[in-house]
């Protein structure tokens, strides 16, 4: 193989997101926030002297450095915080008691406050207490996401070959069958004729069986092989995200200095905001390919059925035959039958109709 051939688009898009699903996944696992030294005032601190946290979820427990010898200031946070409720409902197993500031001093002098945050995702916290099912779980289910995407993305989504294979004979015959009303198109770009739903994709240079869209995503088309699998890598990649949503929230703590906190958990935030935005995008994405699959229609017929012949002439679908048919056509491939038989049935039942 070409070494070039390393930087078609396909690979660079499938590589990267292997590397942003596993990225993102080793923060949630590994984060962690060390020592932070906290700039405190050059003198004793008086009894009425509080650090003050911005957010209801508990800090970690301060300690001093090894080494030098301190003395407790008894000063804690407000008690209150320790009684809010959390946001999250596991997140109170997690938490870790009050902090203290702690003053310590190398000889007369007072060094600044030293505060310690034990500030991680809720998995770290699994994961150190021995509890790994949960762990293995959320890892398996990242690792079946990643293998249905590289599924969706490298297999065929329904190519329409140029010279016909003995098992498309029949479906060419039926092909054949279609009423002249409405005349079968050659593509004028690969010369095929064009069964019923397919598509010429320019990205792929191919026509399409039941084309839906093209994904840049997957560098891939979506189209009547691989749309099952499609919705399927949805609905498990929407339950990692949320999933992962909720481990990022875990393992955030805000305090002051913003500019300390920044340093300690800017890394963790970005991954919650990047969460949030794919978390968005998967929901909408698989809502509106849920209507489609119940509705038998693509997401092309859908956007352009004003432009398609066998569509602009009807007032409705003539693929539809009702959701549970739909579902199990779309899922399990039955009952089985072209798309050319089905609008014919649905032709013949308009002109009796009439």
């Amino acid at each position: 193989m070409a070494p070039w051939a390393l930087l078609r688009p396909g690979v660079l898009v499938r590589t990267g997101h292997t590397v942003l699903t596993w990225g993102i996944t080793l923060v949630l696992f590994l984060h962690d926030t060390d020592t932070l030294s906290v700039p405190g005032p050059t003198r004793c601190p008086r009894s009425d002297d509080r650090l003050e946290p911005l957010s209801p979820l508990i800090l970690g427990p301060a300690r001093p450095f090894p080494g030098i010898d301190s003395q407790d200031s008894e000063d804690q946070l407000d008690e209150g915080l320790a009684s809010r409720p959390a946001l999250w409902p596991l997140a109170a197993q997690v938490q870790a008691p009050q902090p203290q500031a702690r003053e310590h001093r190398i000889g007369e002098q007072p060094v600044p406050h030293v505060l310690i945050l034990d500030s991680h995702p809720a998995l770290r916290q699994w994961e150190e207490q021995g509890e790994l099912l949960v762990p293995l779980t959320f890892l398996l289910l990242v690792l079946g996401s990643l293998l249905l995407y590289l599924a969706v993305s490298l297999m065929d989504p329904g190519y329409v070959n140029v010279l016909p294979q003995p098992q498309e004979e029949a479906k060419e015959e039926q092909t054949a069958m279609v009423p002249q009303a409405i005349p079968l198109r050659r593509c004028r770009y690969c010369m095929v004729l064009q069964p019923l739903r397919a598509r010429h994709c320019r990205e792929c240079r191919r026509c399409v069986r039941r084309y839906d869209h093209h994904c840049p995503w997957m560098e891939n088309c979506v189209g009547e092989r691989n749309h099952p699998v499609f919705v399927a890598y949805l609905a498990l990649q929407l339950v990692v995200l949320l999933w992962g949503l909720y481990l990022a929230w875990s393992g955030l703590r805000f305090f002051r200095p913003w500019g300390l906190w920044l340093r300690s958990s800017g890394l963790l935030f970005a991954t919650f905001l990047l969460l949030s935005l794919f978390s968005l995008v998967a929901s909408l994405l698989l809502a509106s390919h849920l209507y489609l699959v119940a509705s038998n229609t693509t997401t092309w017929e859908f956007i352009s059925s004003h432009r398609i012949a066998y569509l602009r002439q009807r007032p409705g679908n003539p693929f539809d035959r009702g959701l549970t048919r739909n579902l199990a056509h779309f899922f399990c491939g039955w009952p089985s039958g072209s798309w050319e038989t089905l609008w014919a049935e649905d032709e013949e039942g308009s002109s009796q109709d009439v």
